[in-house]
């Protein structure tokens, strides 16, 4: 009876070990082999593993000439602008999407998540075309709202959220006081939705820095960014400077994700979508 206690409970834990151990493979698989070829001098078929490590390519990318510090600073550059366009836009709208009884609320809501609804080729070609008549292909403005496109939809979201969570009975409370709306928006309702609005920007930058497709058909080849230069490395088959300037846009992923754990709440979470 014991060994067949035994034997039940094995089984039952099999299945979740086996699970996790797939998942593992699948997240810390393609990292590994990232940063196997982030240190390889020399890895030739057949060999399984480099024959060769070391920094030789590191400083390859980061020579003057090799146009990595150029890429790196358009991208924290457009992603701070897209952040910035993006919240502008995305806090009265997810004020008003919280608070006013606007009788198409779910259409609108809607119509924000329309980008992620396509695949983003055909939009960022037609998009891409329009902006050629404007002549805004090739400029800083044009990468801003071709990035700010797919940006809106994390930002009015939780941005609605966030400002729905907020507790209206200090707010109330405030205008009892005699505190203006103004001031009770300052003082209580953006203190409230601050933490939301954070977990917003952070989504926004995160998302304009990893994008590819809208920076190639609008930006390039006048703008290139960090997501552009790994593009031409694995083109041209150099596959050392692609996972190291793959390694290099995972640092900021990895570090605001986790400043992302500490400001989005357990509150502004359930209200997303409402």
């Amino acid at each position: 009876m014991a060994l067949a206690t035994l034997a039940r409970r094995g089984a039952a834990n099999l299945l979740p070990a086996v699970m996790i151990g797939l998942c593992a493979f699948v997240v810390f698989g393609p990292l590994t082999n990232l940063f196997l070829w982030a240190f390889a001098e020399k890895w030739f078929f057949p060999a399984r593993y480099p024959t060769e490590y070391g920094f030789d390519f590191w400083q390859r990318v980061f020579r003057p000439r090799a146009g990595a510090w150029t890429s790196l600073f358009n991208s924290v550059w457009i992603a701070l602008a897209t952040v910035g366009l993006s919240m502008a836009l995305a806090v009265p709208a997810g004020y008003a999407l919280a608070r006013l009884m606007l009788p198409a609320r779910a259409f609108i809501m809607l119509i924000f998540l329309l980008p992620q609804a396509f695949p983003s080729l055909p939009i960022f070609v037609n998009i891409a075309h329009m902006f050629y008549g404007l002549g805004l292909n090739g400029t800083y403005t044009g990468v801003v709202l071709v990035h700010s496109l797919p940006g809106l939809v994390y930002a009015v979201w939780i941005a609605t959220a966030a400002f729905g969570a907020v507790d209206r009975t200090m707010e109330e409370a405030a205008r009892n006081l005699g505190a203006g709306p103004m001031r009770t928006f300052r003082d209580i309702t953006l203190p409230q939705a601050f933490p939301g609005l954070v977990a917003a920007s952070i989504f926004v930058f995160l998302d304009s820095i990893d994008e590819f497709t809208g920076t190639f058909f609008v930006g390039t080849p006048d703008i290139s960014t960090l997501p552009i230069l790994m593009f031409n490395a694995s083109m041209g088959g150099n596959y050392q400077i692609a996972s190291i300037t793959a390694l290099i846009l995972l640092v900021p992923s990895i570090g605001f994700m986790l400043v992302i754990e500490r400001f989005l709440k357990a509150d502004v979470l359930s209200r997303i979508g409402r």
